[in-house]
């Protein structure tokens, strides 16, 4: 009877065993999920009124596709451009900033990214650097109010 006993509990653990073990194979988090290769831009110095674009690319490293239902710059000189469709497992995707570099001194602006990734669905990058201040004129300035000549 002992022996009975014995083999049905060890039966039942090892039944209860294999449920948890499926429990926690079912339990991966399913959904869509965004990897940035990188997080932070930074332009250096820039010219006043020079090239203010950059991108961050993005891969989808989940199970669903991943959709980025808003994104918004920090202020109106950071203006966003991103894919509106759905991007598939496994794909990726590019954002785009362009700053307005007609605005010297330092850089320091975010892009915040709404998704419906399980792993962030709020992300945020980030741009930074410094916009050279503007080129003076080579040309003469006349302050006292007679013609230059």
């Amino acid at each position: 009877m002992k022996k009975f006993i014995s083999s049905a509990l060890t039966a039942l653990t090892l039944i209860a065993l294999s449920f948890n073990a499926s429990a926690q194979n079912a339990s991966v988090e399913k959904g869509a999920k965004i990897e940035f290769s990188k997080e932070v831009h930074d332009y250096g110095e820039v010219e006043f009124g020079g090239d203010g674009s950059c991108t961050f690319e993005f891969k989808n490293t989940g199970n669903v596709p991943l959709v980025l239902s808003s994104v918004k710059g920090s202020c109106s000189c950071t203006v966003p451009s991103w894919p509106k469709e759905p991007i598939a497992p496994g794909e990726t995707g590019v954002l785009k900033v362009k700053y307005n570099t007609s605005r010297a001194g330092a850089i320091n602006k975010s892009v915040t990214i709404n998704s419906n990734a399980v792993n962030a669905p709020v992300k945020v990058v980030r741009i930074k650097g410094n916009v050279l201040p503007k080129p003076t004129s080579g040309a003469p300035v006349n302050t006292s109010g007679a013609p230059v000549k």
